[in-house]
């Protein structure tokens, strides 16, 4: 028994060793998750106060999150494997670049909460600004025809 522990430890600790260039990486991303789920909590209740709702804090939200810092993680370790195990005669920043989509994203959506949280101009504005310039660019869809529509 003592020998499978070994190599259980053996295969963690080597796991642990060669994900540990993108160590600072993935704590990254995951910063940015969290203060977005903090914001989007607070949000949320915020709302739900002004239009003289309960709030009510739902887990449902909560494990939706933690599967999300999971496959971040995952996405992020794979994108690594193959930038420096498979790739490795290339120079593609793949790791990263995939890294900064996914803090971009949860940087979107903190702005989003911080609009609602604060009253704050800017974050209104930069919140509309990029949905007129979405809807302007692809369109919106029509949910009767699922049909695309452009707006001139």
């Amino acid at each position: 028994m003592e020998v499978m522990y070994r190599y259980a430890n053996g295969a963690i600790l080597g796991l642990a060793a060669l994900f540990a260039p993108i160590r600072s990486v993935v704590l990254c991303a995951l910063t940015f998750i969290l203060v977005d789920f903090v914001t989007g909590v607070i949000a949320s209740r915020c709302e739900a106060k002004q239009r003289g709702e309960k709030w009510y804090f739902s887990s449902h939200e909560a494990w939706r999150t933690i599967r999300k810092a999971g496959f971040v993680m995952l996405t992020i370790a794979m994108s690594w494997l193959i930038e420096y195990c498979i790739l490795d005669f290339m120079m593609l920043h793949l790791t990263r670049i995939i890294a900064g989509a996914i803090c971009g994203v949860e940087m979107w959506s903190f702005l989003e909460n911080a609009s609602v949280l604060s009253d704050a101009k800017l974050f209104e504005w930069l919140r509309n600004y990029v949905k007129r310039k979405v809807e302007r660019e692809i369109g919106e869809y029509d949910t009767k025809d699922e049909q695309r529509t452009t707006k001139p």
